[in-house]
């Protein structure tokens, strides 16, 4: 039988390397193909033409970054706050970008590779991500005592 502290190290490893990993493909997706993850960004029409360039290699490297960190095991609590954050601003952007009735034929999400449409599947997501991360958090901040 597993104890309670074991569960909850086995989940802890779970969730952290299933957020790392799915930040690693995204990061990986978007850096094979900047200026393609560009025009993407072009797409929901809410970043001015001059930033997008430097939106596109930002977002690259805070992915690859959260996705090194949480394998890694380094500074835990804030990467998983970075990733929650990420996901909040995802699943926003998503939702806003429907509501203002664009069309958008490749939500990005993997940069050019593994085009999808933008549409409440996507947000759907981005949801369950920013849950899986809050998830994450919780068990961190349980494990230092901070509930």
């Amino acid at each position: 039988m597993i104890g309670p502290l074991t569960a909850s190290k086995k989940l802890e490893l779970g969730l952290r390397y299933f957020i790392a990993s799915v930040l690693l493909l995204t990061g990986i997706g978007k850096l094979l193909d900047v200026p393609g993850f560009i025009q993407v960004i072009d797409t929901y029409k809410i970043i001015p033409t001059f930033l997008q360039p430097a939106v596109a290699v930002s977002m690259v490297l805070v992915e690859l970054k959260i996705a090194e960190n949480l394998f890694r095991k380094i500074n835990l609590k804030i990467n998983a706050l970075a990733a929650t954050a990420l996901h909040i601003c995802f699943t926003l952007l998503a939702t806003l970008t429907l509501f203002r009735g664009i069309e958008v034929p490749n939500c990005g999400c993997f940069g050019v590779f593994w085009a999808r449409p933008l549409t409440f599947i996507t947000v759907a997501e981005d949801v369950f991500m920013v849950g899986v991360c809050v998830l994450l958090l919780k068990i961190l901040q349980i494990k230092e005592g901070q509930v």
